[in-house]
């Protein structure tokens, strides 16, 4: 049954989604464990899944979505589960909760195992009742646990915990890195899922960008587009919390959250930066389009647009295998001095103002990041790659160097950010490149990113995000929507 029917499928207008995709996983896992010298024979995985959560202190459930290692590696869409897999045979366990009698009355039918077993496509699914004493049948040699750190949050992945653990020998070194680097390189039923979710994210995209008008609420344009992926793609997900900024608000690289909650009016000359992304079947897609509420840029908006579209496309000129990502950040760097210094903004050496990291007062944050199961994706950082310690630098999510089948974004930016302006002008040894007059004419202005998403190809790369990218194409594409 489960090698016809797909494991997800919202739909016959949204992408089916098979259980093949976690077993070909499932099957890189262990491959990989067995090359590692200190995972004896006899070697269980185990991986404790996501848990369902009530807001706060009321019984009010939150959304679920799951974990994301236990996604990769089966895919199951229940809350409350456990998974074990054989490192020498990869034989897949699943645990699942043994619910109450009055589930049924309220959540809905409870499926046996044999359910669970067809529909992911495991080789045994049992209770979670029965870790401890289906584990002991098996005499695992040890288990594996998850833990270790994810380097974009500083946090400690939770590993799995049970009744009766205390009675196995546990190992936890190995596991993390192994399964975080499988994950760095996604497989073609992969990458299938992320061109559908980037295809579904660029139509909704491109349906804001149709319908903003002045006078519009930001967070009107946020609803739009988180109704057109669920709607039209079955994204029940954003990726991240959407970033509908207008007007100056683009200056605030991470606006939309609580504190700042998409809620100005989009003035007519404002230029706006919505980055976001929807996500389908737990994997993610990141965009942001900038674009003039009016449809027109004014000519210092296509300066400021123009600049960092050349960083961007530079870059996806220079990106292939065996280049350093590193040096993808300071190539946009340089394609944006340049541009600034061309507009009257900046005079002066390059090589100079790249020595100072002058670039990074324009541009804080990093030039992109690894994406997948998670918007900001594992794996950047592993024994051996340093992040620096440079201002800009030390924003990048990864420096690694990039291989086939990484998936990634590219994200320029030219942000006018009053703090980091004021910083530069009062160190001489960055003002002295600064034009006051021109620079301080764009204060207010707000910022300009332009975010794409890419798979690395043997011979460059893949671009899977589709919106209007120069200034014609955006006016071109805008003017027809004011026509109708």
């Amino acid at each position: 049954m489960a090698a016809t029917q797909p494991v997800f499928q919202l739909g016959s207008h949204t992408l089916p989604v098979h259980a093949s995709l976690h077993a070909k996983n499932r099957t890189r896992l262990v491959e990989a464990l067995r090359k590692v010298d200190s995972v004896p024979k006899g070697a269980v995985v185990v991986l404790q899944g996501g848990e369902q959560k009530q807001r706060y202190c009321t019984d009010t459930d939150e959304v679920f979505r799951q974990e994301s290692y236990f996604h990769w590696t089966f895919g199951v869409r229940e809350a409350d589960c456990f998974g074990a897999v054989n490192v020498d045979t990869g034989r897949a366990t699943l645990f699942i909760p043994r619910l109450p009698e009055v589930y049924a009355t309220w959540m809905g039918k409870i499926h046996p195992p044999q359910h669970f077993q067809e529909k992911y496509d495991v080789d045994r699914v049992c209770y979670t009742d029965e870790i401890a004493s289906i584990l002991k049948e098996d005499s695992p040699s040890s288990l594996l646990l998850l833990r270790g750190l994810n380097t974009d949050s500083g946090s400690t992945c939770r590993s799995a915990a049970f009744d009766g653990i205390a009675d196995f020998t546990v190992e936890y070194d190995s596991l993390h890195t192994v399964i975080s680097e499988c994950r760095v390189f996604k497989t073609p039923e992969e990458l299938e899922v992320m061109r559908y979710c980037n295809r579904i994210s660029s139509e909704a995209h491109k349906e804001v960008m149709t319908k903003i008008r002045p006078g519009m609420k930001e967070y009107q344009l946020e609803s739009l587009f988180l109704h057109e992926v669920y709607f039209r793609g079955g994204c029940r997900h954003a990726s991240y919390t959407c970033i509908a900024a207008s007007g100056n608000n683009a200056a605030t690289l991470h606006y939309g959250h609580a504190g700042a909650p998409n809620d100005k009016t989009v003035d007519d000359g404002d230029l706006c930066l919505f980055d976001m992304g929807g996500e389908y079947y737990c994997y993610s897609s990141d965009i942001t389009c900038s674009f003039p509420v009016s449809g027109k840029f004014t000519a210092d908006q296509r300066m400021h647009y123009e600049a960092v579209l050349k960083a961007s496309r530079a870059v996806m000129a220079a990106v292939k295998p065996g280049v350093c990502w590193t040096d993808m950040h300071l190539l946009a760097d340089r394609v944006q001095l340049e541009a600034l210094r061309e507009a009257g903004l900046l005079k002066g050496d390059i090589d100079a103002m790249m020595e100072q990291r002058l670039g990074a007062v324009f541009m804080p944050h990093g030039l992109g990041h690894f994406m997948g199961i998670d918007v900001h994706d594992v794996g950047g950082y592993p024994a051996g790659v340093e992040r620096s310690a440079l201002p800009g630098l030390r924003s990048l999510r990864t420096a690694r160097c990039l291989a086939e089948n990484m998936v990634l974004t590219i994200e320029p930016g030219i942000y006018f950010i009053d703090h980091l302006l004021d910083e530069a002008f009062n160190d001489p040894k960055r003002s002295c490149f600064m034009v006051a007059e021109a620079v301080n004419r764009f204060r207010g202005c707000g910022g300009v990113r332009i975010e794409d998403d890419i798979i690395v190809t043997a011979d460059g790369m893949e671009l899977m995000t589709n919106v209007p990218r120069t200034c014609e194409e955006i006016e071109a594409f805008m003017g027809k929507s004011r026509q109708a």
